[in-house]
């Protein structure tokens, strides 16, 4: 094709092109003479599905279990869609007023717009472009598809013929199906307003804290302006003489084009800029500062979000998802409870104390984690030398991962063995003389408890602890010897498996390859030597709470996509992992420990008896402590709520936190489900059977 060929051809496909461009300049007067036309130059295009249905990135939004107060967001683009009804017809009519003034008249392309747009720029120097909002909108949205590749969205913005040959037949055959106020609508939700602020919805709250629908003329005048160079003309960025320059140019505008009348015009563009801005929080570093412990909840969701296969074949995939999905995540985290329960995990250690207090709550039967709770600050900020994790963190302290593998949880492991025991068919009223230290066959290296190479635990209380026992009795007092002797029956491996079942991760490499190759030797498991969280542990006592309902913990109550329908990856997952008498059996044991009585009456002291009184509903749990009371935790649950409490020193291991500090916790417990609890009807536990109680049977295979 020789040149004088191409420049005609050249001039007509660029409906769009800049028409300061020298080229188009000189060759449209030629294109019109010759008469060619874009119905024969520009044939339609197949559409891509980038604009048949269009995909642009949007923000996702996490919110409380209320479903309105926001945690925070994740984007890569601040946008979240809105339809056209919910936007203010000033800002409609501004946007046409500043972007293509005969956007109601053309199909697509405007050749009276380009014969325009050179003949000001030949007579004027100046440089007016031509693109309609059409072109515009196929440009950007060909430019952010997040389902096309990176190679893919660079074409859409090279600087080539092909291109604005490309643009202008996809905006003459987009016109062909998709309505005027529709094409408008898509514009202003993917169009970039600067300052971060991607599509009308975010750009109405970054500069003016208002939702679409409320903007007034003169915010609207001024948001039109930007579209033009947003990172030139951003106001918020010391560009405010521009941006109301721009905003005085689309008054103009909208008055040439009857829009508003003059007066009107002239009283928007006295207005000062009274700028509100607001910005959208991303990530879990993002949440509001007075509730900056929102922010281990977040960093768990993201976790979870990270193990979801629904959501991408990778980490990587489902994070780029979350970011760009747009979808709306009611969480599970109840704002009473959670600030109740920080408020009583100060009441145990300030966040001026290195040694730190994990707490989860989690209702049973769902699996829904409602507070996680540490006396830390969620930031990335610096430590003093040695500290990894104080005073700040984005560690998940509460549920482990990302090299937090937990802490000991010392005799609340008791519950695995009781459960075993159970569902092997020994009865509640199981017998045994508990001595001062037992010795069992379970080898073992070095350690307090070796006795000739064999695993020999003592009880921490011999005056109270010795003696003959049922569970009942050796629960509620936590008699080591009684659950040492209890394992041997049941087998090692039993409880170990029993601990899996409930949700014991096993994240430390020596308790993994223990819990694999070593279970059948592994008798100090009982005694709660393997590292676990709060999570686990809360979750675990939901599970016999919810009477052997195990339900997998999440975050969420609810996902709905960008569309409005509701995802199944947000829905419980739950099934039924004990047989339900052994449940109950096992809650009728636990109620021993905390001040309540069993259904039959065999309660015969605990360890924190303190904790009935005072929350005056029936309640079950355990507490715990590891050797030199290096850790200390406290269980408790009734059947709507389930917490878990560690004290530890998640930086050195060897600081001891002492017993002492177990009275603060049970109190703190206590304290965080009377709260709770308040406005919740007293539910009772379903007592045992007689047959799991007194008599032993066959194994309890389930239900």
């Amino acid at each position: 094709m020789n040149r004088a060929r191409l420049d005609k051809l050249f001039t007509v496909m660029l409906a769009g092109v800049l028409a300061g461009l020298a080229l188009a300049a000189a060759a449209l007067p030629a294109a019109l003479v010759f008469g060619l036309g874009f119905k024969n130059l520009m044939p339609y295009a197949e559409l891509p599905e980038s604009l048949r249905a269009p995909q642009p990135a949007q923000r996702s939004n996490l919110y409380a279990n209320d479903g309105r107060t926001l945690i925070t967001s994740f984007y890569v683009e601040d946008r979240v869609d809105v339809p056209v009804n919910e936007v203010a017809p000033v800002m409609r009519q501004a946007m046409v007023a500043a972007e293509d003034v005969r956007f109601y008249q053309h199909h697509g392309v405007d050749v009276r717009g380009v014969v325009r747009a050179f003949a000001v720029n030949g007579r004027e120097g100046t440089r007016q472009g031509a693109s309609t909002l059409t072109m515009q909108y196929v440009r950007n949205a060909l430019a952010s598809d997040p389902r096309l590749t990176a190679e893919q969205r660079a074409r859409a913005t090279e600087i080539t013929l092909g291109r604005k040959i490309r643009e202008a037949r996809y905006a003459l055959a987009l016109e062909r199906e998709v309505s005027k106020d529709e094409i408008l609508s898509r514009y202003l939700n993917i169009a970039y307003f600067g300052a971060g602020a991607y599509g009308i919805a975010a750009a109405s709250k970054r500069y003016f804290s208002t939702t679409p629908a409320q903007l007034t003329l003169a915010q609207a005048a001024l948001l039109a302006g930007l579209v033009r160079a947003p990172a030139a003309d951003d106001p918020i960025n010391g560009n405010a003489d521009t941006a109301l320059s721009r905003r005085a140019y689309v008054l103009d505008r909208m008055v040439e084009t009857g829009q508003v009348d003059a007066a009107t015009a002239a009283q928007a563009k006295a207005e000062q800029l009274d700028l509100e801005p607001s910005a959208t929080p991303n990530d879990c570093t993002a949440v509001p500062a007075a509730h900056n412990d929102w922010g281990f909840f977040c960093d768990w969701f993201t976790q979870w979000w990270n193990a979801q296969p629904a959501f991408g074949k990778s980490a990587d995939e489902r994070q780029r998802t979350l970011r760009r999905g747009g979808w709306k995540i009611v969480s599970s985290l109840d704002p009473d409870v959670q600030g109740k329960a920080m408020e009583q995990v100060l009441a145990v250690y300030a966040k001026t104390n290195q040694r730190a207090a994990p707490t989860a709550v989690v209702q049973p039967g769902t699996g829904r984690v409602l507070a996680m709770a540490v006396n830390r600050n969620y930031s990335v900020a610096g430590n003093p030398n040695g500290q990894q994790n104080y005073p700040n963190t984005v560690n998940q302290l509460i549920a482990g991962g990302g090299g937090i593998v937990g802490y000991q949880a010392g005799s609340t492991f008791k519950l695995f063995a009781l459960l075993a025991a159970l569902e092997s068919g020994l009865p509640l009223d199981t017998r045994f003389d508990a001595p001062s230290k037992y010795v069992t066959r379970y080898p073992i290296d070095g350690g307090t408890a070796n006795c000739g190479g064999h695993w020999c635990p003592a009880n921490a209380n011999p005056l109270w602890m010795d003696g003959e026992h049922t569970m009942w009795s050796a629960f509620g007092r936590s008699v080591n010897s009684y659950f040492a002797w209890l394992t041997e029956r049941v087998g090692a491996d039993r409880v170990v498996e029993m601990a899996e079942r409930l949700g014991i991760v096993f994240r430390a490499p020596d308790d993994a390859k223990l819990a694999r190759d070593g279970a059948k030797n592994w008798g100090a498991f009982t005694l709660g030597v393997s590292a676990s969280t709060p999570l686990d542990l809360a979750n675990a006592y939901a599970t016999v709470a919810a009477e052997g309902v195990w339900c997998r913990p999440t975050p969420v109550s609810s996902i709905t996509d960008s569309s409005g329908r509701k995802v199944a990856a947000g829905s419980a997952d739950c099934r039924q992992v004990l047989d339900t008498d052994v449940a109950r059996a096992a809650v009728d044991a636990a109620r021993c420990p905390v001040g309540d009585q069993s259904m039959y009456r065999r309660c015969n002291g605990g360890t924190a008896e303190e904790l009935r009184p005072g929350l005056r509903r029936p309640l079950a749990g355990k507490t715990g402590s590891s050797e030199r009371n290096a850790t200390e935790t406290v269980v408790a649950f009734t059947p709507q709520l389930a917490v878990a409490t560690i004290a530890a020193n998640p930086d050195d291991p060897r600081d001891a936190v002492g017993g002492g500090v177990q009275v603060r916790q049970i109190a703190a417990v206590g304290q965080l489900l009377v709260y709770a609890l308040r406005a919740q009807p007293v539910l009772d536990f379903v007592p045992p059977s007689q047959t799991v109680a007194y008599r032993r049977t066959a194994p309890r295979a389930g239900n």
